[in-house]
């Protein structure tokens, strides 16, 4: 990096900053802080979904896949997202947005105390906040990962200034300032991804061309959609997962659903981020690709690749723009992810564990939502330096492993809790469904794993844990319905937009006193 490449990156800290203060004057209270009041646009929405989903992740962890395997990191990763998010834009996002505009709820899981009981919320409250601590870390590695190729500095001095930056804007502006800034970070990755895709496409002709390239050595087998251990098993599991995961099982996508005016909106949101998970993806994975003809890896797994490749073909200004596209990526999913958190945080554990908190008014419960985002950033970033050790591994392995096979037991409760079809699974269901499926994880990862010559297969690795919780969740609820009037009517309110006989059955949502829930006017 030159004095160029400084300046652009300098320049894009200062204006994600400068977004953050500017959303500061939309932040009046907790709804406005976790859900934008409501008043995100469908299209704001749709893009900030998908920016949300992506991370520094796809430039080492994916691209060393690209690198190794070739077009199965697109087959086996983006494409059951898009897949995922498609299905979940008629299934999820509807139902979703009704927990804000119907139930007048400000956190993902605030529904989960009348939906289920207040037991079944804490759990997975609690053990989706620690999930997300080490989810995020992966991130912030990550992207200081490429942070030291490029500049030499240390891996913890790069989490530092990413985590810094990323708490000020996020902490002011609050959604709002994600949602913007994830629209400026769209259109940096746009320009940043179509120059390497153009500086890429223009080195083939040393190789062949576009269509000659793929008969060379050293792209043997890029062309399998299905390869090495991202097999058919893998793939469907991954769309499983992938369902629950970006429809708002990991938090984060679902305040994008509950941000649009309503049901309608959310769907469309929905239906743009699958679009764009289609379609960009390939833009961006092409370069991926191709690396094996342009760089030689210095790591075992190719994650340093891309940055090589960066390094090599761009010229100065336009490698600080692909730098900052990293950054956007990074940056995008983890200031959405302290969100989410701290709004789980302040809405539904502080009240349980603090009395006081049951008595805020708006301006302490925005404070208080303001210091939790601070605090879950710092545990990430401390999670941070504790990737490539020997109890979390590479960044691929935290992903892959411990966020996908973790997501489904703590994701079940949640998704399928919104639908009619379940509606015989009570608090019961939820938890065994919940504790069953993190026992299997575990077995599944450490000691049936250690007994078994090879180990266990990645893709069950990561497909066990779900479809544990997935049939028990359903066999439970058939076994000991808990299906009351009071939950029948919580279920009936998520899935209509009119008014209906059940309404009037609906409890008002018991959480922190944000008068945003009492004052309200019900429907």
């Amino acid at each position: 990096m030159n004095g160029l490449d400084w300046a652009v990156l300098v320049g894009y800290f200062a204006v994600m900053v400068a977004i953050g203060v500017w959303s500061h004057k939309r932040v009046d209270n907790v709804s406005d802080f976790f859900t934008a009041g409501g008043k995100m646009p469908w299209w704001l929405s749709g893009i900030s979904h998908h920016m949300s989903g992506y991370s520094a992740v796809m430039f080492t962890g994916y691209a060393g896949i690209a690198y190794t395997y070739g077009v199965t990191s697109f087959v086996t990763w983006s494409f059951p997202i898009a897949l995922g998010i498609a299905i979940g834009s008629k299934l999820f996002a509807p139902r979703i947005n009704r927990l804000r505009s119907r139930l007048h709820v400000a956190s993902p899981l605030e529904y989960l105390k009348n939906r289920y009981d207040l037991k079944t919320q804490q759990a997975l409250a609690w053990s989706g906040m620690l999930l997300k601590i080490v989810d995020v870390g992966a991130k912030w590695a990550a992207i200081a990962t490429l942070l030291s190729v490029f500049t030499g500095i240390s891996l913890n001095q790069g989490i530092l200034i990413t985590g810094a930056i990323t708490a000020i804007y996020c902490t002011i502006g609050g959604l709002w300032a994600d949602a913007l800034t994830e629209l400026g970070q769209f259109i940096i990755q746009l320009l940043a991804g179509v120059a390497m895709f153009v500086a890429v496409f223009v080195r083939l002709d040393d190789h062949g061309g576009f269509f000659g390239v793929w008969d060379s050595p050293e792209l043997q087998g890029h062309g399998k959609p299905l390869v090495g251990p991202y097999g058919t098993v893998f793939l469907l599991a991954f769309l499983f997962i992938k369902l629950f995961e970006y429809n708002g099982g990991m938090l984060n996508q679902a305040q994008r659903y509950m941000a649009t005016p309503n049901a309608k909106e959310a769907e469309r949101s929905a239906r743009l981020s699958a679009t764009l998970w289609l379609v960009w993806p390939l833009v961006l994975f092409f370069p991926m690709w191709m690396s094996p003809l342009l760089v030689e890896s210095q790591k075992q797994d190719g994650s340093d690749s891309y940055a090589l490749m960066t390094e090599q073909l761009l010229p100065h200004g336009l490698l600080g723009l692909v730098i900052v596209g990293f950054f956007s990526h990074t940056m995008a999913m983890c200031s959405s992810d302290a969100n989410a958190i701290a709004a789980v945080f302040t809405r539904d554990c502080a009240p349980v564990i603090w009395a006081r908190a049951r008595a805020w008014n708006q301006s302490q419960g925005l404070r208080v939502a303001r210091v939790a985002t601070v605090v879950f950033l710092g545990l990430s970033m401390a999670a941070a330096t504790q990737v490539n050790s020997p109890a979390f591994k590479d960044i691929i392995t935290v992903v892959i492993k411990w966020v996908a096979g973790l997501m489904g037991p703590m994701a079940i409760p949640m998704m399928l809790g919104l639908l009619r079809a379940f509606r015989r699974s009570g608090p019961t269901a939820a938890l065994v469904s919940w504790s069953m499926g993190l026992l299997a994880f575990w077995l599944v990862n450490y000691p049936i794993h250690w007994n078994v010559e090879g180990g266990v297969p990645l893709q069950y690795q990561v497909s066990i844990p779900l479809a544990v919780s997935l049939v028990l969740y359903i066999v439970v609820g058939y076994i000991k319905p808990e299906d009351t009037p009071e939950r029948l009517a919580i279920i009936e309110r998520i899935n209509t937009d009119g008014d209906g006989t059940a309404a009037a059955a609906v409890p008002s949502p018991t959480g922190p006193a944000d008068e945003v829930v009492r004052t309200k006017t019900r429907d």
